[in-house]
């Protein structure tokens, strides 16, 4: 039930998206070794549909969200340098964020959710190393009930674990 559930919000989600929008969404594709094997890059964070999606950027030119490899909450190169461009725009912007962890849909729901905290736990990390007030920093974890990409494929489940920073409050 909850499987057709997340189908009928992501077909409406996806009917409700303008042509526009493309130059935010991709799909799977892009090589990128930081991210293991899928392929997903920081110029192709937003392929799938799902609760987490949203536009792929916090504000322009800044990505919303860094990527994980499988079972890892350690930051790649890649995800340090999207990291640093959300510190620099929060450095210019006094507002809170949500830092939300997710996980693909494999591993047990404990296990996705202690994941997604250590994920959200990291981005939040390092922001804070970079000068940005803890206090306007809040993590929380989904786990693996949010997911950007629907599919049990490594193209789907290499969008699904991420660390997704929106202003507090949401979208």
């Amino acid at each position: 039930m909850r499987r057709l559930m997340l189908v009928l919000a992501a077909t409406a989600l996806l009917a409700a998206c303008s042509d526009d929008d493309t130059a935010n969404s991709g799909g799977a594709g892009g090589a990128n070794a930081g991210y293991g094997a899928g392929g997903v890059s920081a110029s192709n964070l937003n392929g799938g549909a799902g609760g987490a999606g949203g536009s792929g950027m916090l504000a322009p030119g800044v990505p919303d969200r860094v990527l994980f490899t499988t079972a890892r909450s350690a930051l790649a190169p890649e995800a340090q340098s999207i990291l640093g461009k959300q510190a620099g725009w929060l450095h210019s912007n006094s507002v809170a964020v949500q830092i939300a962890g997710n996980c693909d849909e494999r591993g047990t729901e404990e296990y996705n959710l202690a994941l997604g905290e250590r994920r959200a736990n990291a981005a939040r990390d390092y922001l804070v190393a970079h000068g940005v007030q803890a206090s306007r920093i809040s993590t929380i974890s989904y786990g693996k009930d949010r997911p950007v990409a629907l599919g049990s494929d490594e193209a789907s489940w290499a969008q699904n674990r991420n660390a997704i920073t929106m202003p507090a409050g949401g979208r």
